[in-house]
């Protein structure tokens, strides 16, 4: 598969578009044209008809000039109609296809953040986009001055190789900028998506960090990096300004040249009248297409910076490679052999099938670390280890066997715009059933999430605003881990999934996650990361991992009566 390139990114746009940007560059291109015919019409009238007094030819020729306005309306309207669904389209097709990269199953390996992801996916999606409306304004200023030049040449040689000549040798000069704009594009839009990433970061943390005193700090690194966004947009702000005024300035004395030359043939009587205040009508409308074509430079480098970005993201290699080894039926162990990431020193944790074990880990770092490479997070080479499911290794499952058999449900839980019922309800994967009611009611109870749908007067379609604002914190911990079992997977790993509940709710959701997972006939396989001795009670084992090893294991009353250490982490 050829590179992805913001080139390749521009031209694959033209490609999907091509029947549009045909008939639209057209449709453009014949308003220029009727454009240009305006003032040679007004010329003709004032020869044949007003120096004359033919009345005749005065009705013949404003007829002629009123359906030239007539077409060259039509022409624009349609035209724009046309190039406006293009570029709206391709907008939104680079959107999809940038989202669709970054929500790979298997992740993507970059080490942009995820502001700086929004800005690509959003505003640099559509900067890209704008090629497709620069292409037929090109066309349609290249037709412009060729009708303007091919009609001065036929009222006077030297007027007509004015523009011929000048045209190209002003486009050349003001090419030669086009590298400086696009650097200067590009540095100003990746110091906005860090900044926009830095401020991400900053709201999403707003409350821990006010509550460790450390928002302060914070909102001066937020500060420095704004302002470094601010100094390079200004330098490219500065930049595209001087271009377009340089641009302008060399359009405006070209067209000046021109009418000067005129009204000396004029004087000299070497052109008419007519074709003099057809000289001056052209003169003054290539100032509009000779401007179009000077800023083509800043045009072209600004979606080309764009590109660039987003072709960044899209040629990004999968996180984790999609290889083909397939899973075994369920029931499903899990089994972690020789564990070395962050904290953890070559940890060894099994869980047999059907069988629901709790880890303790007293270092958050431990437990962090540990989730993080189950969750599928890393690269293979990022850690050292096997994480097995059923005996087969993930890193070389194929990506739908792995996502199927193996859930991994984060602390930090998002909840979407949208319904209760959406937020629960996802996807048609394997082990997950949206029309079967008598699943999605066991797991509300299970879950405790069934007094979060009573509270609310339309139930399972109550809206959820973004983020789930409308939730409590608790309520939305309880949506999040009836998603989670709705989905029904083989091994399913819950970290801290109660932090936010009360006690009596907590032990509703114990006793509820034992039932449904590992009641009769079950059959599923549950690791919990927790330190809430409300679900450690429940469990079958408890394993400790301490300083990045397993300590001890064994069940929740004899790590308390034996283990003093384990006393001191779970009990409150």
């Amino acid at each position: 598969m050829p590179e992805m390139t913001g080139s390749r990114v521009l031209l694959t746009g033209i490609s999907r578009n091509r029947r549009w940007l045909t008939l639209g560059s057209a449709m453009y291109g014949g308003h220029q044209i009727c454009e240009a015919l305006v003032p040679v019409v007004i010329g003709v009238i004032i020869d044949r008809a007003v120096a004359t007094g033919d009345v005749a030819q005065l009705v013949v020729w404003v007829a002629v000039l009123a359906v030239l306005f007539l077409v060259l309306s039509l022409m624009w309207r349609f035209g724009a109609r046309l190039l406006t669904y293009a570029e709206a389209g391709e907008g939104a097709n680079l959107r999809i296809e940038v989202a669709g990269t970054i929500l790979r199953p298997r992740g993507v390996r970059t080490d942009l953040r995820s502001g700086e992801l929004l800005t690509i996916s959003s505003s640099d999606a559509d900067n890209a986009s704008y090629f497709l409306d620069y292409i037929p304004r090109i066309v349609a200023s290249l037709t412009a001055v060729t009708v303007c030049a091919v009609t001065l040449l036929l009222i006077d040689v030297p007027l007509g190789l004015g523009v011929v000549l000048g045209t190209p040798l002003v486009l050349v000069v003001l090419q030669l900028s086009e590298p400086l704009i696009t650097r200067r594009i590009q540095h100003q839009q990746e110091t906005a998506g860090r900044a926009a990433a830095v401020a991400t970061d900053l709201v999403a943390g707003l409350r821990p960090l006010r509550g460790i005193g450390a928002h302060e700090p914070a909102s001066r690194r937020y500060r420095e990096v704004s302002r470094r966004s601010l100094r390079a947009t200004l330098r490219a702000a500065r930049t595209q300004r001087g271009f377009e005024g340089i641009s302008a300035t060399l359009s405006n004395l070209l067209a000046a040249g021109i009418a000067i030359a005129a009204g000396w043939l004029a004087l000299d009587g070497a052109i008419t009248i007519g074709q003099f205040v057809t000289v001056i009508g052209l003169a003054q409308f290539l100032v509009e297409p000779l401007a179009q074509l000077t800023v083509v430079p800043s045009w072209i480098a600004e979606a080309r910076a764009s590109a660039n970005r987003v072709a960044m993201v899209l040629s990004a290699p999968p996180l984790v490679p999609d290889d083909t080894a397939e899973l075994p039926a369920p029931p499903h162990g899990l089994d972690v052999t020789g564990l070395h990431y962050g904290s953890l020193q070559g940890l060894e944790l099994s869980v047999a099938p059907g069988e629901l074990v709790g880890v303790v880990a007293p270092r958050a770092a431990d437990a962090e670390a540990l989730v993080t490479v189950l969750a599928g997070q890393l690269a293979p080479e990022d850690y050292r280890g096997t994480v097995a499911v059923a005996g087969v290794d993930v890193a070389v499952a194929g990506h739908r066997a792995a996502r199927a058999a193996l859930l991994v449900e984060p602390h930090t839980t998002d909840v979407f715009t949208g319904t209760l019922r959406s937020n629960i309800v996802v996807g048609d994967d394997e082990g997950s059933r949206p029309d079967d009611p008598d699943l999605l009611d066991a797991v509300l109870r299970a879950s405790a999430a069934d007094d979060v749908v009573e509270v609310h007067a339309d139930g399972l379609d109550t809206p959820v605003s973004e983020r789930g604002a409308s939730l409590s914190g608790g309520q939305r911990q309880r949506v999040a881990l009836a998603r989670a079992l709705h989905t029904r997977p083989p091994v399913l790993v819950l970290h801290d999934p109660t932090t936010a509940v009360d006690p009596v709710t907590e032990q509703t959701i114990a006793r509820g996650l034992r039932a449904l997972r590992h009641g009769p006939g079950r059959g599923g396989t549950t690791l919990l990361v927790t330190s809430s001795p409300i679900l450690l009670a429940t469990v079958d084992r408890v394993v400790v991992v301490d300083d990045g090893v397993v300590r001890t294991s064994g069940t929740h009353d004899e790590l308390v009566d034996r283990d003093d250490d384990y006393r001191r982490a779970v009990l409150r």
